[in-house]
């Protein structure tokens, strides 16, 4: 859980250092050139799964709508926020995500601005906002922009996906058996879970 919601979750110096999305994409394709991912783990199978979500990021960039109602909510903002996602290029829920995080930003009219960490890059942070324990991603954390102090979270997936993932892992399925059925379910619903929950949470910071 996170800590004290008076405290700066992070120094402004340190916000200046988390990567933009054109950065964070551009860092992920990169590595790809050069047969890796992000994060402190490299193997065949990170690499193959971040071609994969390259793919996946690609297509949400340009399939994506946001709700209309989303876009008014982000507009009407009262304050500006800071959106600050960790994140990894191997990850496939954040392929599945990220584009949908940066497109409310892009829509909000500078009430929200993303910012990206990467997880094992920052892990002291990370481990403020584990998921029973794991360091699931992608989560947001949503911070005043005047103080960087957190007033809100999200992540790592919509509750009916977490509810199918844990369903999963529950009956045993492996990695490729759940990452299959998480990823057809986000296919199936085209970001509309995922907009909807963040409809709520920004309605909240209104």
């Amino acid at each position: 859980m996170s800590t004290n919601t008076l405290v700066p979750v992070l120094t402004p110096d340190r916000l200046a250092t988390a990567h933009t999305y054109a950065s964070y994409r551009q860092l992920i394709d990169a590595l790809q050139v050069e047969g890796k991912t992000t994060g402190t783990q490299q193997s065949e199978m990170l690499t193959h799964y971040t071609h994969l979500n390259v793919q996946r990021m690609q297509r949400l960039d340009k399939t994506t709508h946001i709700l209309p109602e989303l876009q008014a909510a982000a507009q009407s903002l009262k304050q500006q926020y800071v959106w600050l996602i960790l994140t990894e290029g191997w990850c496939g829920d954040a392929a599945q995500i990220v584009p949908v995080l940066e497109a409310v930003g892009q829509v909000s009219q500078g009430h929200i601005n993303t910012h990206y960490l990467l997880r094992d890059e920052n892990l002291d942070i990370m481990d403020r906002y584990l998921t029973s324990g794991s360091r699931s991603i992608p989560k947001l954390v949503v911070l005043r922009a005047d103080t960087l102090t957190e007033v809100a979270q999200w992540g790592p997936r919509p509750a009916d996906a977490q509810a199918l993932f844990l369903s999963l892992k529950a009956s045993g399925a492996t990695h490729e058996e759940y990452a299959e059925k998480v990823h057809a379910w986000y296919a199936r619903d085209k970001t509309q879970a995922t907009q909807q929950e963040l409809l709520a949470l920004v309605k909240r910071l209104a």
